[in-house]
């Protein structure tokens, strides 16, 4: 389950550099959510695995990143009130 979430947490990193793109800001409306699933997988993963937590935890810091930023620039452009 921590590949899982490393997956979606460099998909999701991916589509937080598309969301930078100018006039492309409203993708982070898809890619939070995605991130938000990969964080919540990453986080039960490196809970239940008690040998290797390394995948885990780098999908945490990549869907963090995805999502508290992507959060921030969706409140830059005006999408999020």
């Amino acid at each position: 389950m921590g590949i899982v979430g490393l997956v979606f947490g460099v998909i999701s990193i991916v589509g937080f550099f598309i969301g930078l793109i100018p006039f492309l800001g409203w993708f982070n409306w898809f890619n939070i959510p995605l991130a938000f699933a990969g964080l919540i997988l990453s986080i039960i993963s490196a809970a239940s695995n008690e040998n290797s937590k390394g995948p885990a935890i780098t999908g945490i810091i990549l869907c963090s990143i995805a999502v508290f930023i992507g959060g921030f620039r969706l409140m830059l452009g005006g999408g999020l009130l």
